[in-house]
C-alpha cells in the first residue's frame, strides 16, 4: 500500500531567507513520506516572490514538480495566503491525502511529518495533527489550547490561581502537554491538516487577518465530528512572529481586537460577545488591582484594555458567512 499524498504549504511575507531555510528544513523531512512543498508569497512587495523562484531554480528544487512557487496578488492574511495553498493539487493532478501547514520560521525535525500522518492514518476522524514546539533554547512552546469561552476569558485575564483551581478547564492555554494528546485546538505552526475533513467543512475564514483563524477552524471541524490532536512524537523549532514582529512591540495590534470580537460574535452571538468582552476586562481590573498592590507591573501589553475598550465601540460589519 502506498504512503497517502502530502502537499507542504508555506507562507512567506518578507522573510525569504528564513522562508527558504524553512524549506530546505520541510524538503529533508518531506523526502521520506515523498511530499511536495508550495511556497505562497503573500504579497510582500519586497523582492521575496522573485528571490524564493530564484532560488528554487538554482537549486534544483522545481524539477518534477516538487516545489512550487506562487505570487499572492493581495496579502489577505495568514488564512487567505494558506487557502492558496490549500486549492492546490500534487503535481500528478490528484489532490493531496492531506495538507501539512508549516509556518516559515518553523524547523522540523526528521520524522516530524511522518509523526502526524501515522496519528492521523491511525485516527479515522482526527482531522488535525499538530506538533511539539520548541524554541532555539529548546524551551517547550504553548501550542496546545482550549476553546476560548467567557468564564476562560475572566479567568485567564485575573491570572489568579485561587480561579485557575476552582475552574481549572476553562482557560485557553492548557498545561503543556507530557504525551500524545486530544485538545481543542493547537497552534498552526506544524500542523497536518486532513483534506476529506476541509472538503466537509471548508478553509480558514478569511475575514480573520491573523490570529484566531486556526481556532475558528478547529472549532467548525469539532461541532462537525472531527478532532485535534497534540502529536508528542512529532517535533519541531519554532522561531515565532518572525513576519508580524508582534514579540518585538509593546502594544497589540487592532488586528488582534478584530480577530478576537470576529471569533465570539460568528461562533456564539453577539450576546456571548458582550459578556466576554465584559468577562475579560473584569478580569483585566482585578489583575491590574493585585499587580499596584504589589508593585509589580501588569502582564498585559501597553494599553491593552483601553484599546480594547475603545475597539469595542467600533462597528462590527457581518461577512456573507456570519449571514448565512
Amino acid at each position: 500500500m502506498s504512503d497517502p499524498s502530502v502537499l507542504c504549504i508555506l507562507l512567506n511575507f518578507r522573510t525569504p531567507d528564513m522562508t527558504l531555510q524553512a524549506a530546505e528544513a520541510a524538503l529533508a523531512d518531506l523526502h521520506s513520506v515523498g511530499g511536495e512543498l508550495v511556497i505562497v508569497d503573500n504579497a510582500s512587495g519586497d523582492g521575496s516572490y522573485e528571490q524564493i523562484t530564484q532560488a528554487v531554480a538554482e537549486r534544483g528544487w522545481g524539477e518534477n514538480g516538487l516545489v512550487r512557487v506562487i505570487a499572492s496578488p493581495v496579502n489577505g492574511g495568514f488564512g487567505a495566503g494558506n487557502n492558496i495553498g490549500l486549492a492546490q493539487s500534487m503535481s500528478s493532478g490528484q489532490a493531496p491525502d492531506y495538507f501539512y501547514i508549516l509556518n516559515s520560521d518553523a524547523f522540523p525535525d526528521a520524522g516530524c511529518v511522518r509523526g502526524l500522518i501515522d496519528h492521523l492514518e491511525t485516527h479515522s476522524r482526527a482531522g488535525f495533527a499538530c506538533s511539539h514546539v520548541r524554541g532555539e533554547d529548546n524551551v517547550t512552546h504553548v501550542s496546545a489550547f482550549r476553546f476560548p469561552s467567557v468564564a476562560g476569558e475572566f479567568v485567564g485575564a485575573a491570572r489568579l490561581r485561587l480561579f485557575e483551581r476552582l475552574i481549572p478547564d476553562v482557560t485557553v492555554v492548557m498545561p503543556l502537554p507530557q504525551q500524545t494528546m486530544q485538545v481543542d485546538w493547537a497552534a498552526g505552526a506544524s500542523m497536518l491538516v486532513r483534506r476529506a475533513m476541509l472538503d466537509e467543512i471548508g478553509t480558514f475564514d478569511e475575514t480573520f487577518f491573523l490570529y484566531f483563524e486556526e481556532t475558528d477552524l478547529c472549532l467548525r471541524a469539532a461541532r462537525a465530528g472531527w478532532s485535534c490532536w497534540y502529536v508528542m512524537e512529532s517535533r519541531v523549532v519554532h522561531i515565532g512572529s518572525v513576519s508580524t514582529g508582534i514579540k518585538t512591540k509593546r502594544r497589540m495590534p487592532s488586528y488582534w481586537y478584530d480577530s478576537r470580537r470576529h471569533y465570539f460574535i460568528k461562533n456564539h452571538g453577539r450576546i456571548a460577545a458582550a459578556a466576554a468582552l465584559a468577562a475579560h476586562l473584569a478580569g483585566g481590573i482585578l489583575h491590574r488591582l493585585r499587580t499596584a498592590i504589589s508593585g509589580r507591573r501588569p502582564q498585559d501589553p501597553s494599553w491593552f484594555l483601553s484599546d480594547m475598550i475603545a475597539h469595542a465601540t467600533k462597528p462590527y460589519r457581518l461577512t456573507r458567512e456570519d449571514r448565512l
